[in-house]
């Protein structure tokens, strides 16, 4: 039986108030401009790792000296830890003049290798590089890639949580490289600010987006540089709040009518509705999750034929609602076109069934006429997730007109 992949907490607030922590074994980046708190950030993950007994390999191209100031500004004693061998600062120092190799790529791939070295003699829990910036400005995106992934996933084999500094990209050919590298990693963290520096009355703006796992997805908070705490966000998960019927006059004499009671407005959006992008991600998350626990789902894909519309028995909209009041709450749903994509979080074809009979019981209309008129101009299959799909484009081939190799089938064929 494989491990269980489990959470640590990490000390960046965000993350821990919003997924629980990182992934023990993950690889994840920190990108943020200068002076937006990155080694303040780093150094409270290392603080974290140090105060729950775990060794962090912290890689640096500060003075210890300086490193240690920053530390103490967020009360972080880091000589004490460094004592206690809990943290292990290597201090980098940047690569020479590349022009002067005749490759520079395989010169820096050279330093991306050495890190594996470092890693097997320290053997740590957690790993820091501030910053990889310097040593990754690769001119073959390709070769950098695949020195990148040669390189984590030693680190990864061992267990080993990382968190990878670096700098916001300034042109074209950084962004590049940072795209290389971010879409590689279990989860990237960003930093952004709009004045010099950053404190409770000009805060900048954090945002974690995973990769791989996390399906609670992407969030983005305020965030600021407290003295003594270091890095804190404005964040409250969102709770699901409940309606309910205010007495206004207070006398139990008069009752008002529910006709004259003004109740505020609220804009209501379905907390399972996601847009094409963020369902891509999560079907994205869910694929990753199956290659790596084994738990299977399915895509089902149900379709509305136009003439349904134009004899006014059913609209898309009607459908959608119909589809929202059929699914479990751990179900998403995202509209394409006349196509409505639901991903079940139970693959079974029990789970399959049970949701084609709750869509017929929920149609706006329980006439037996109109359910057999309907039924033809409702088709739906369902895609189960196999070894063979690596991605959401894979389950999404399945699904585009003409490229599918599965049997479309009304809903009177399938309930």
């Amino acid at each position: 039986m494989s491990k269980k992949i489990q959470l640590s907490p990490s000390g960046i607030p965000l993350v821990d108030l919003a997924w629980g922590g990182l992934y023990r074994g993950g690889t994840y980046f920190l990108v943020a401009p200068r002076k937006s708190g990155k080694t303040l950030l780093a150094l409270q993950f290392a603080m974290e790792c140090a105060q729950q007994k775990e060794v962090c390999l912290f890689f640096t191209s500060m003075r210890p000296k300086d490193l240690m100031i920053h530390a103490s500004s967020i009360d972080f004693d880091l000589q004490h830890f460094m004592n206690q061998n809990l943290v292990i600062v290597v201090r980098v120092s940047p690569p020479a003049n590349l022009d002067e190799y005749e490759n520079p790529d395989e010169y820096l791939a050279e330093y991306l290798k050495d890190i594996v070295s470092v890693v097997d003699q320290y053997k740590p829990n957690k790993v820091v590089f501030d910053e990889l910036t310097q040593l990754v400005g690769f001119s073959d995106p390709q070769f950098l890639k695949e020195t990148f992934l040669e390189t984590i996933e030693n680190v990864e084999d061992s267990g080993i949580t990382s968190l990878l500094i670096l700098s916001e990209p300034a042109t074209p050919a950084s962004q590049i490289i940072v795209d290389t590298l971010t879409e590689n990693a279990t989860g990237i963290i960003t930093l952004q600010k709009e004045g010099e520096s950053v404190s409770i009355l000009q805060p900048g703006s954090m945002s974690i987006s995973p990769n791989i796992g996390h399906t609670e997805g992407k969030f983005t908070a305020p965030y600021y540089i407290e003295a003594y705490k270091g890095i804190m966000v404005d964040f409250k998960q969102a709770s699901k709040t409940t309606a309910r019927l205010q007495v206004v006059d207070q006398s139990l004499e008069r009752y008002k009518p529910l006709a004259e009671i003004e109740l505020p407005a609220e804009e209501f959006v379905p907390s399972n509705i996601y847009s094409l992008d963020d369902f891509k991600l999560i079907l994205n998350n869910q694929i990753a999750m199956y290659h790596t626990t084994g738990q299977v789902f399915s895509l089902v894909s149900i379709r509305l034929d136009e003439s349904a519309q134009r004899q006014k028995l059913l609209t898309l909209n009607q459908l959608l609602n119909t589809v929202r009041l059929s699914v479990d709450r751990k179900d998403k749903i995202c509209s394409v076109g006349n196509k409505i994509l639901v991903l079940l979080s139970k693959g079974d074809k029990k789970a399959v069934n049970n949701f084609i009979v709750r869509i017929k019981a929920n149609l706006p209309d329980d006439d037996p006429e109109y359910l057999q008129s309907i039924s033809h101009l409702i088709s739906l299959f369902a895609v189960k997730v196999s070894k063979e799909i690596q991605n959401a484009d894979d389950m999404f081939a399945l699904i585009l007109p003409g490229r599918s190799t599965l049997k479309e089938k009304s809903t009177k064929d399938l309930i």
